[in-house]
C-alpha cells in the first residue's frame, strides 16, 4: 500500500497528491510516469510524475477527476492509501543537448511541463514557460514556475488572468518578437499539441509533446497506446512518452482518444451515483 501523505486542491476536480514510494522516488526522472490502482478493483492508470523528493521518499502527481477511477481516487484523503503505485515508467526527457528552450503547457499540462523547467534550472539552463488554461481558476504552479524559469508567460483563453489567448498566439508572438528557440517541449490536450506542432513547424523549430495516452500494463504489450509516429507504429509507454511532435499522426492520435468515451460516461455517471439507461 502506499500512503497519500499530502493532498491539495489546485483547481475544480483537480487534485495534487504527495504520494510516499521510496523506490519509485529514488530512479524518477522528468518526463517519465507512474500507474497506479486506487484499489485492488480498480483499473491502472497512468499519471505523469510532476514531482519527485528522493529525501522524502515521495512522488508528486496530478489527477483531474474526470471518470471512474480518477473520481474514487478523489475520495481518499491524507493518510490513505493506494493499492498499487508501479513505476518510474517510460524514458526520462533528454534536453541536454538544446540550450535555448521554451516549456509550453495547457491545462494540467503544466504538471509535466514543471518537472521540466525544475531540472532545466538545477543544470544552470532556465527555459521559458508559458501556462495556459482556459480560466484563471485553471492556472496552476505559477509561482513555482517563475522561480524555475527565466521569463514565465501566462494565458487564459478568456482574458481572465495573464493575456487573452491560446499559447499559440503566445509562442507565435514571442517569435516574432525575435525570441529564438533551439526547441519547443509542448503538453496538453492532443488539440493543443497539434496546433502548436502545426505552429512550430512553419518556423522551422523542433518540437517534442508528451503523448499521455491510454495505457493498461505500461509495456508494450497490450497495444492500448499505439500511435503512429514518422508512419511507424510506436508505444507511449516504452517508446515514449515523448516524441517529435511533427512526426505525429495527431488525427488518428485524437480519433482514437474518443474510442472509450460512451465507456468513461458511463462509468462517471455510476461513481456519481447515477445508473445506466436500460439499467434502472
Amino acid at each position: 500500500m502506499y500512503k497519500i501523505v499530502k493532498k491539495r486542491s489546485l483547481a475544480e476536480n483537480v487534485n495534487e497528491y504527495v504520494i510516499e514510494a521510496p523506490k519509485v522516488a529514488k530512479h524518477a526522472k522528468a518526463g517519465q510516469f507512474v500507474i497506479l490502482r486506487v484499489d485492488a478493483e480498480g483499473e491502472r492508470i497512468p499519471f505523469t510524475i510532476c514531482d519527485y523528493d528522493r529525501q522524502a521518499g515521495t512522488i508528486t502527481v496530478l489527477v483531474q477527476a474526470v471518470g471512474y477511477s480518477t473520481m474514487k481516487l478523489a475520495e481518499l484523503n491524507e493518510g490513505d492509501c493506494v493499492a498499487d503505485f508501479v513505476g518510474p515508467l517510460g524514458n526520462a526527457t533528454d534536453l541536454d543537448e538544446y540550450n535555448k528552450i521554451l516549456l509550453v503547457g495547457g491545462g494540467i499540462g503544466n504538471a509535466v511541463t514543471f518537472p521540466q523547467a525544475k531540472a532545466l534550472f538545477e543544470a544552470g539552463k532556465a527555459a521559458d514557460a508559458i501556462i495556459g488554461a482556459r480560466t484563471k481558476s485553471l492556472i496552476m504552479y505559477e509561482d513555482e514556475f517563475r522561480k524555475n524559469t527565466a521569463n514565465t508567460y501566462v494565458v487564459t483563453d478568456d482574458g481572465t488572468y495573464g493575456e487573452k489567448g491560446f499559447v499559440t498566439d503566445k509562442i507565435a508572438s514571442l517569435l516574432d518578437e525575435g525570441k529564438k528557440y533551439d526547441v519547443i517541449f509542448a503538453v496538453g490536450p492532443m488539440p493543443m499539441m497539434r496546433a502548436v506542432c502545426n505552429l512550430t513547424k512553419n518556423y522551422g523549430i523542433k518540437t517534442i509533446v508528451s503523448m499521455n495516452s491510454i495505457m493498461v500494463d505500461g509495456t508494450g504489450m497490450c497495444g492500448g497506446c499505439r500511435l503512429t509516429v514518422g508512419g511507424e507504429t510506436k508505444y507511449a509507454c516504452v517508446d515514449g512518452p515523448e516524441f517529435d511532435g511533427h512526426l505525429i499522426d495527431f488525427d488518428e492520435a485524437i480519433s482514437r482518444s474518443k474510442f472509450y468515451r460512451e465507456k468513461e460516461q458511463e462509468c462517471r455517471l455510476l461513481a456519481m451515483g447515477g445508473q445506466k439507461d436500460g439499467n434502472k
